[in-house]
């Protein structure tokens, strides 16, 4: 059953979340040395992302993944990764591993498989919500193959051609977050609490999972 944490603001969020995320760091690395955390894309964690910074103790055991990435040049500032190289993150971490999508879709799903396989299953995947419900680069209406990593082609955000991790390899965590802020969610809101058939609700109806949303979108989607 997935947990929901209301926050005060977007301040309060990620400032929780950092705290949540910290606090699955200290134990994975207790248990096996390493955390293995899958990033969420898009500008909602970037906040997130800098408060983990401004104590960077720990994060040398670090294992940085992505959960989508944007089919750009590998030095284009919309990238997922270039984004969050903003923050400083990647640079506390012992691994950085962004996903290749400056090849094709195709070719760059295949390498990040190779990648990901060995780091499975994630300590912590961290995903965001769109307006329409979508999480990563997994998108309402279009078919998902059965694989690790998913070229996507045509998303109806652009660019059109995104790589993402498959439903199966986000699913594969001891720990998921969510995070929901920003106006023009609460459609989308409101129909995950209520069960419809959302590409968030297939990937984080989960026991292990915990959805931090500002408290306002919290309380016009009971």
């Amino acid at each position: 059953m997935t947990t929901w944490i209301g926050c005060e603001d977007a301040d309060a969020l990620a400032t929780e979340a950092a705290r949540l995320i910290r606090a699955a760091a200290a134990e994975a690395i207790a248990r096996h040395g390493h955390f293995r955390l899958v990033l969420a894309g898009g500008t909602t964690p970037l906040a997130t992302y800098r408060l983990l910074t401004e104590q960077p103790e720990g994060l040398a055991d670090w294992h940085l993944y992505y959960g989508d990435e944007r089919c750009l040049p590998a030095d284009d500032p919309q990238r997922n990764a270039s984004l969050v190289a903003e923050t400083g993150l990647p640079t506390h971490a012992s691994r950085h591993h962004p996903i290749p999508a400056e090849a094709c879709p195709e070719g760059a799903a295949v390498r990040y498989t190779a990648t990901i396989t060995p780091a499975l299953p994630f300590d912590l995947v961290l995903l965001g919500m769109g307006e329409d419900g979508h999480t990563a680069s997994l998108f309402p209406g279009h078919h998902w193959p059965d694989q690790p990593v998913i070229p996507v082609e045509n998303a109806p955000k652009p660019p059109s051609r995104r790589v993402s991790l498959g439903p199966t390899s986000l699913r594969a965590c001891r720990q998921m977050l969510v995070l929901v802020s920003g106006e023009g969610k609460e459609e989308a809101l409101r129909a995950w609490r209520a069960g419809e058939d959302l590409p968030v609700t297939r990937v984080a109806d989960l026991p292990q999972a915990r959805v931090l949303v500002e408290r306002n979108l919290l309380e016009t989607a009971p």
